[in-house]
């Protein structure tokens, strides 16, 4: 018991916090004893001190990127959707509704009716030229070359990984692209933030259909701005760009 009660005391949180999760323990355990349902041991504690807020915080680029291409993928209505190392949260819930193919580097151990899981590398996809009508590259180019894992350092990787997506891309394909755009920067080994110019050269010989952005920081209760410009683009530091291209035919 003492074990656990000096872990507790070490977790990195206020006196405060801890005098009021042992609180609410305390009280929890007063409570439980007129209808005993569950065990509610002091070797089970798992406290958990930073929640409760007036509101329920969350990943802004992941919530509303994926939200947004959901609605897109649905708008396209392909009868098969392929993405490329996208979030899984984005791949297992499409799947709901139309069939998807999903490569990654480290391909998943997941397993859903509707969804495929499969190897694949950015740098050489295994798809002929203008094979892929419907497909998705999302919050993942920023990461290549970068060795963040387990891929080969290669300042280019990027480049090459757009130009791999457009090379298997439809004519008259759609291509829904995400990455974080700003001020260009390289956060190694994390991530490369873009200029909304860099994105637009890299994809010239594509036709843009959309443009929305997701602020890093809310204003004015703003959760994604549809049909955003170029100067919004340009105001943020760590923002989400969701590009809509198609291949022109």
């Amino acid at each position: 018991m003492l074990k656990k009660l000096n872990r507790f005391l070490n977790v990195g949180i206020n006196y405060a916090s801890r005098a009021l999760i042992l609180s609410d323990y305390f009280a929890f355990r007063k409570m439980s004893a007129r209808n005993p349902r569950f065990t509610a041991l002091w070797k089970d504690l798992y406290p958990q001190v930073r929640e409760k807020t007036k509101t329920t915080s969350f990943d802004r680029h992941y919530v509303y990127h994926t939200a947004w291409a959901a609605r897109k993928v649905r708008e396209i209505h392909p009868s098969m959707h392929v993405d490329v190392a996208s979030s899984l949260y984005f791949c297992t819930i499409i799947s709901a509704f139309v069939p998807v193919r999903f490569y990654d580097y480290r391909p998943p151990l997941l397993e859903l009716p509707n969804l495929e899981v499969l190897p694949g590398d950015l740098m050489k996809l295994p798809f002929r030229d203008g094979e892929v009508s419907s497909l998705s590259c999302m919050h993942t180019v920023e990461h290549v070359g970068l060795g963040r894992y387990g891929d080969p350092i290669d300042p280019d990787g990027d480049l090459k990984a757009i130009q791999e997506l457009k090379r298997v891309l439809a004519p008259g394909g759609s291509l829904l692209f995400v990455t974080p755009v700003g001020k260009p920067k390289v956060m190694f080994n994390a991530h490369r933030i873009y200029s909304f110019s860099q994105i637009m050269e890299y994809f010239s010989d594509l036709e843009l259909k959309e443009f929305s952005l997701i602020p890093e920081f809310s204003e004015n209760g703003i959760g994604i701005i549809t049909h955003a410009t170029r100067a919004q683009a340009d105001r943020e530091n760590y923002g989400c760009g969701c590009f809509w291209f198609m291949k022109k035919r």
